[in-house]
Formats: C-alpha cells, structure tokens, sequence
C-alpha cells in the first residue's frame, strides 16, 4: 500500500487527507505552521464570534454536501437565514439592494437607462471567437458598457479575488463566464438555455448556491476533519526538499527524511516556488523530471503569481447604533464610489449566535489589488478607516463594542490574464514527476468551495492512480 505524504494543511490538503485515509491510505500531513485550517479560523469572545477569513461556504457542488456529512457534521451545519438575502451594491454613496428579477432590474435605481438598454442587447453581441485571452473587464465592456464594468462587476470581482477586473483572465478567473459565450454565444441565453446541463452536473452558479457555516463557526471543519487524522497530522513541521527515489519520493521536513509513494502540494504557490524538488540521477538523464536547475528555475517562476493582502475587520455595534437595517447578506462597493472598503458582510443577519441579543456584528474586508497599502494599517488604523466609511453608508455612530482583526499579508492569488502558463507549469511537473500532484486555491479555484472540491479531486485521483483495481488492499 503506497503511503501519500501532503504539504499544508489548509482546507484542500485536510480534504484530500481525510477521504485518502478512508480509502484505507497511509497519509501524513505535513503543516509549517502550529494549527490546521488555513484561513479558516473563528473566536468567540464577549457573545460575538469573528472569522478570520471566509464567512460561507458556497454549496456549488454536491461534493461539499456530501464531505460535511462524511465528516459526521449536518447536525451542526447552518443555512443562512432566509430572510437575509438581499445583497447590496453601492452606488451615488448609499448601498442599493441588488434586483432580484427582471422586473426588479427594469425599475432599480442601481443601473441608468443606458446600461439596463445594454443587457437586454447583450444576447444579440456576436461572440468573439479568434482565442485572444481577455480580461474579464474587457468582456464585460465588450458584451454590456463601461457602466456595468464599473458600477457591478468591479464590486463582485473584489468580493471574490480582491482583485483588478481589467488585469483577472476570464478564462481563467471565471471560467464559467467564458464557458457561456462559447456555448451559447452569449451570458443572457447560457442563463436560460443552460440550466438543464447544470442540473444534470449537480453544480450549482456561485450566485444561486446554498451558503452555510456551523453553529461555532467555520472553524469546525478543519477542526473535525484535523480530529479524524490524530497522529498523521505533524504541525510546525515544514518541509523544505522533495527528492524522486526509485519508488516514489523522499521528503525532507523538520530534521528528518521520510519516504513515501507519493506527493500532494496543498500550500501557496509562493511556498511551492522556494519548494526544492529534485529528480533522482537516472531518471533525469532520461529527461522524465528534468534537472535540479531546471525543476528550481521552473518553479521559481510561481513567485510571479500575485497575492495582494488583504485584512478583516470584525465590528461589533449597539443595534441602535446603526441605522441600516443591515438584514441581508451584505454589501460590495466599486472602486469609483471612492470608499476604502471593498464590501462589508452582516454576519450576524446570516447566523443566529454571532452576536450578543440587542447587537449586530459587521464583517469588512480593505486592501487587495485595489488599496494594498490600506490592508497593512496597523489594527486601530484598519478599524479607524472602515469605520469611517461605515458611518456614511450605514449610518454607525458611536463607537464599536466588539473590534477584531486579521491581516492576510499575502492572501489570495490572481489569476491574471497569461495565468494559463502557470497551470501549464504544473501539469508538466506531473506528467514528467510521477507521483507528484498539485492541488488548491492556486490552482483550482479561490474559493472555499473550490478548495473542498479540489481537496476531493486529488484523492479520488490518487487514489485511482495507487489503489488496486482487483478489489484487494
């Protein structure tokens, strides 16, 4: 029975342990830094609890469904509250909510005249065809306006990535978007026409997905999935030198080697470029790895991947402190509005037990691509500046009851257009390294969801790729 080694121990590299070891796999997790869960982390404190990172995770794929109730977990699981839909767009300095229909699109106030005159033309745009790789502001001014760039989607592009929509890939950063012009030569029509393909997946589009947490927070599900790995999982441990054997790989993490069938990459990609790898010497004279110089530089080339900072600022206020109603899920504000924030989630709208009876809880994200400087004030700073925009758009006076925050000095990577090449790069490291496998947020997607999925994947892959297929372990 091959044993599989796993570098990081964020949500994928759990995920992938956790279904690997039912499939009756060796697995050791090998973690650099003292807990598991990555971003993942939530603290209760004074009747309010704040996540460090994500708030949700989108239900996209039954996957997700089905690890929570492989981890014995649906007891604890928690829809968000169904009277907390709505979401908000700012727009003339004042959140408005998002339509929810056709008719509530006609008659919003969120969109002039001109760019609602722009939807409605969209399905009769050719759809462009020569393979040139846009950027996903270019699409959306190619096939709508400059208006709908600026005033939606550069507030949904820093909800996800943080990131700039005139530097993101489209095909890249939002596949599926692409994937509708293709298919059905336009966004409008896949809408319509593609519903049935997306039943017979069992995906579900990030903007119609279940959205749930856990009754203490996200915090539970590396928690769990950690608890079922007992001593395979090895923190503060981190490993610095991957080197192919005959048989499988050694790797090098603390002060010892340890050899092992094969290896999954679940970290940064920044990490993976200061990762040495190394091909035994018979096998790189037959060029199946490459040489040491040339596995480094390639991977070097991984450090070029962007990952802006990004820093979470939780707020807690007397309900009679703020004059938004703030039921709903939240608000996302475009750059041209000119605020610092990029959007702000109500947390305690979504879930019972976030805050204190007679309290809100107001989660805001600052920094990204857009203000990268602002995520690195220090924290009376971060709640100072987010504070300051809150009193505009939500009407907060006083002061905060509740303040958390958490900076992410590199925290999510963009897929920027030519990201393809970096994919690229890590097909090939597999093909020509048997037994090494690349799995994450750098790779399959940026969110929580993407990331349980891709945890999932790589141990059905793995699996596949080292279990007997006589039905004997």
């Amino acid at each position: 029975m091959k044993s599989v080694a796993i570098i990081g121990a964020g949500i994928t590299g759990l995920t992938a342990a956790f279904y690997l070891k039912r499939q009756g796999m060796p697995v050791t997790v090998f973690e650099a830094g003292g807990r598991a869960g990555g971003v993942i982390q939530s603290i209760r404190k004074d009747g309010f609890l704040a996540e460090f990172g994500p708030n949700t995770i989108l239900e996209t794929s039954p996957k997700i469904a089905q690890l929570v109730r492989d981890a014995g977990l649906e007891s604890r699981k928690l829809a968000t509250n169904p009277k907390a839909e709505a979401r908000y767009v700012v727009r003339y300095g004042r959140p408005i909510e998002m339509p929810g229909s056709p008719l509530g699109f006609i008659t919003t106030p969120l969109f002039t005249a001109k760019a609602k005159f722009a939807v409605l033309r969209e399905p009769f745009i050719k759809p462009r065809r020569d393979g040139v790789e846009e950027s996903i502001g270019q699409f959306v001014v190619r096939r709508f306006n400059q208006e709908f760039l600026d005033h939606a989607i550069d507030a949904l592009v820093a909800g996800i990535y943080a990131g700039d929509p005139n530097k993101l890939s489209l095909p890249h950063a939002f596949p599926k978007l692409k994937a509708l012009e293709d298919n059905y030569g336009s966004m409008i029509k896949g809408q319509i026409f593609g519903e049935r393909d997306r039943k017979k997946s069992g995906e579900v589009a990030k903007d119609r997905a279940a959205k749930f947490s856990f009754d203490v927070g996200l915090q539970v599900l590396p928690e769990t999935l950690a608890a079922h790995l007992g001593d395979s999982l090895k923190l503060n441990t981190p490993v610095t030198k991957l080197t192919q054997i005959a048989d499988g790989w050694r790797v090098t993490a603390g002060q010892g080697e340890t050899e092992f069938g094969a290896v999954i990459y679940c970290g940064t990609a920044y990490k993976l470029a200061e990762m040495e790898i190394e091909g035994a010497p018979s096998i790189a004279r037959h060029e199946a790895v490459g040489t040491r110089a040339e596995q480094c530089s390639a991977l070097r080339a991984l450090s070029e991947i962007s990952y802006p900072p990004v820093s979470a600022v939780v707020l807690g206020f007397r309900r009679e402190d703020v004059v938004h109603s703030c039921n709903g899920f939240g608000m996302l504000i475009p750059k041209i509005e000119g605020f610092k924030i990029l959007g702000t989630i109500f947390s305690s709208a979504l879930f019972p037990n976030r805050a204190p009876s007679g309290h809100i809880t107001l989660t805001s994200y600052i920094g990204g691509a857009r203000y990268p400087e602002l995520a690195l004030l220090p924290p009376e700073q971060l709640v100072e500046t987010v504070l300051a925009d809150l009193r505009v758009l939500l009407g907060v006076s006083g002061k905060p009851v509740f303040t958390h925050t958490k900076t992410w000095p590199k925290a999510i990577p963009q897929y920027n257009v030519g990201y393809g090449k970096y994919r690229q790069l890590l097909t090939d490291l597999e093909t020509k390294s048997p037994g090494l496998f690349f799995a994450g947020h750098y790779r399959d997607g940026v969110s929580l969801g993407d990331s349980i999925v891709s945890g999932v994947n790589i141990a059905e892959r793995v699996g596949k790729t080292f279990l007997p297929t006589d039905g004997h372990r």
